[in-house]
């Protein structure tokens, strides 16, 4: 299948352009302590460090550009467990558009005052991701204002793949790259910028045991729903994948991965410890993955990036992590 039709490199392409002075571009380092211990050339790339603390700012951005005249005066509205939410609210604001996000009533505080903060109205519902989609769409149809989706959205898919042409930037001989994935946004844009330049650049997805709508999809060749318990990597916490971004990661991404609540937070613990980076559960999915035995394969003495996703946690989390791992008990 060819995905083309979805999203190609010249929207990638453009999508670079729109975002050339407004988004940052994001730090590629290398990290002794994953190679020594991976056996791989390890790299993290930091989206972390974009503005709004993830690379959703990046989609966000470039869709609310290509808005008409008419649906930027309907404001927009977006659903979103926190990353997506602040990146619609800062671009909104940038861009000089009301904007409303409904976010799961689970949501990370730090998240919800920082979209606020932001500028945007935001109305918390339901305990899931996918609790708070129905209910925007269910706003959508009564308040007439412009729904911008997290994920499966061929402008928001083109921003995030700006992405990968930064990465070919700093290496253009990477072996392979290893991405979160939630709805999938985020991995079907790098799939489509990291391919077009090499096909032979291995992409792996990485899930939550817990929440791993995609990986279920990807196996049964067919989108289905999978959930069953909640996971510290909120901002993947996507029970069914878009209907695009599964299209494309059927077609592009040759290996999805789940890791475990206790691989996520070890890896979070070795990122702040070792890699001076303050990663939420969602941003360490990539480098829990790689430290695991499921990955090893494509990983031993591979260039390899480990994408940094966000770093929006709040400081309970990181306290909480702390606790655990540094307790009289751990320590003895």
């Amino acid at each position: 299948m060819n995905t083309d039709h979805y999203v190609s490199i010249r929207d990638i392409q453009r999508a670079r352009e729109v975002l050339q002075n407004n988004a940052r571009v994001t730090p590629l380092v290398k990290s002794f302590y994953l190679t020594s211990i991976t056996g791989a050339d390890a790299y993290l790339k930091l989206e972390n460090m974009q503005l709004t603390g993830s690379f959703k700012f990046r989609g966000a951005y470039n869709k609310i550009s290509t808005l008409t005249k008419e649906e930027r005066e309907q404001g927009v509205i977006a659903c979103s467990a926190g990353n997506h939410a602040q990146g619609v609210a800062l671009s909104s604001r940038l861009q000089g558009i009301k904007s409303t996000i409904v976010m799961p009533e689970t949501a990370p505080q730090a998240k919800i005052d920082a979209t606020r903060g932001y500028g945007s109205e935001v109305i918390l519902f339901g305990a899931t991701f996918d609790d708070a989609k129905a209910k925007c769409e269910e706003i959508v149809k009564k308040s007439g204002q412009t729904f911008l989706h997290p994920y499966d959205d061929t402008s928001v898919i083109a921003g995030q793949g700006t992405i990968g042409l930064e990465i070919l930037d700093s290496m253009w001989n990477v072996d392979t790259v290893i991405a979160p994935i939630g709805g999938g946004g985020l991995i079907s844009g790098l799939a489509v910028a990291l391919k077009s330049f090499n096909p032979n650049i291995h992409i792996i997805g990485v899930q939550a045991e817990n929440v791993h709508g995609m990986k279920a999809s990807f196996d049964a060749g067919k989108i289905i729903s999978h959930y069953t318990a909640p996971t510290m990597a909120d901002g993947c916490a996507v029970k069914v994948p878009g209907v695009i971004t599964f299209e494309i990661v059927r077609e592009l991404v040759d290996t999805v991965v789940t890791v475990t609540e206790d691989e996520l937070e070890s890896a979070m613990k070795d990122l702040l410890q070792r890699g001076k980076a303050v990663v939420e559960g969602a941003g360490a999915l990539s480098t829990a993955a790689l430290v695991s035995e499921k990955t090893r394969k494509y990983v031993e003495g591979k260039k390899v990036v480990s994408l940094i996703s966000g770093g929006n946690v709040d400081l309970k989390r990181i306290s909480q992590i702390c606790e655990h791992f540094y307790s009289e008990e751990y320590v003895h």
